[in-house]
């Protein structure tokens, strides 16, 4: 029998962008400021369609939260937010320790330099390869 996963709800990530940017102010111009809210919406409902386990799932969330850019301020902060609290819902562990490649690794995502598979081994083991331009 396969477990039920548990999903995030749109209001739940518009939250997090709202913690995302009042405990993480990168910028004195950061707002939590919802841009596209069917954009969001896309990569919530796209997520509980994703083929795979919770991991190729928080990968496709991950990802497209970045990519996306549903939010004016924030994205990749909320990205993160959003899916360690997707695997702690579901219960896994975000493998990823306190990092500083860490927001270089969460540019070269927003770039599409890295594999979902190397994304994959990043969420469970903390291991990913140098984000290099």
């Amino acid at each position: 029998m396969t477990k039920k996963l548990v999903y995030l709800s749109v209001e739940q990530v518009i939250e997090y962008n709202v913690l995302a940017i009042t405990l993480i102010q990168v910028k004195k111009a950061d707002k939590a400021e919802l841009l596209d809210k069917s954009r969001l919406m896309v990569v919530v409902e796209s997520c509980k369609k994703v083929d795979g386990g919770v991991y190729d799932k928080a990968v496709f969330l991950l990802k497209w939260l970045i990519q996306k850019h549903p939010f004016a301020s924030g994205n990749r902060r909320t990205a993160f937010i959003a899916v360690k609290d997707f695997l702690l819902k579901n219960n896994e562990l975000l493998g990823i320790k306190d990092n500083p490649e860490q927001a270089r690794i969460m540019i070269g995502i927003r770039e599409n330099f890295y594999k979902d598979e190397e994304l994959k081994e990043w969420l469970k083991h903390g291991k990913i390869r140098k984000f290099e331009r």
